[in-house]
């Protein structure tokens, strides 16, 4: 069983940013195709916010959701069980070793978590695996190398650097996104119909959020204590990156966009 580490970790500010993503901002390629009825398959879920819309569309079909990380199941399974979604299920799994039979589910769905396995084939086609034929599969990643942001800040620019530098190190692709369509293809899948859509942070409300979290990520993540253990950072280059994202969230003219890769195929 491939064993990989989690580039971000699941520090309250990497989840903080979790709890935000709905079937609107991060599944809209997908909605289309939903069904009543369906039954759905989201794989790493993370704190289960996308799970708990997509499983309000497909009643009364199922929604499995699924982690490796036990403790953010349970934060999953706390935040969502006063909200009466009978037909949504937490569980943990690994995704290169789905407990699920043969052709389970008629969607499988899998938000931003390619881009953090070392062996993406290797996961597409177990989600494979557990498709019925003709099942729909939908995968979503950000590509960190077409990000774009201004004002220019050289901070901000050795921040991606250091970025692309532990992910590397971890075994995984931070540019996933320019990747999704070969890696579906490799693992047996065919006409895929790839898109695109992106996070756009810009005014006051937007920036504060969002360069609050990296603020704190970059120095209490699990990124930071990696970027530390590596050898490729140090506690001030660490806490300079943090407050360029502070000095970028202040400013009224700041733009930051996240650019995500979207693929439908078929099995």
């Amino acid at each position: 069983m491939t064993e990989d580490q989690y580039t971000h970790g699941h520090h309250e500010s990497v989840l903080r940013s979790h709890r935000w993503r709905t079937a609107e901002n991060s599944a809209a390629f997908l909605l289309p195709e939903l069904f009543a009825e369906a039954r759905v398959l989201d794989v790493g879920c993370g704190p289960g916010t996308i799970s708990a819309d997509l499983a309000r569309r497909v009643a009364p079909g199922l929604v499995d959701a699924i982690d490796i990380a036990a403790d953010v199941i349970e934060v999953a399974q706390n935040l969502h069980e006063d909200q009466g979604i009978g037909n949504l299920r937490f569980s943990v799994d690994n995704v290169y070793d789905l407990t699920f039979d043969d052709q389970t589910f008629d969607v499988v769905y899998s938000h931003q978590v390619l881009q953090h396995l070392s062996d993406p084939v290797s996961a597409l086609t177990e989600m494979r695996r557990v498709l019925v034929d003709g099942g729909l599969l939908a995968v979503r990643d950000v590509d960190y190398g077409a990000i774009v942001w201004a004002p220019d800040d050289p901070r901000l620019d050795a921040w991606m650097d250091l970025y692309q530098r532990v992910t590397a190190a971890n075994g995984a692709q931070a540019n996933a996104g320019r990747y999704l369509a070969t890696w579906v293809h490799e693992a047996g899948f065919e006409d895929a119909k790839v898109t695109s859509s992106n996070w756009t942070f810009h005014q006051a409300e937007e920036r504060a959020w969002w360069g609050g979290l990296w603020a704190d990520r970059i120095r209490l993540s699990d990124f930071a204590n990696q970027a530390l253990a590596y050898g490729f950072s140090d506690e001030g280059e660490l806490s300079s990156m943090a407050e360029s994202f502070r000095q970028w969230s202040e400013d009224e003219d700041g733009v930051f966009v996240v650019p995500n890769v979207e693929v439908l195929a078929r099995r």
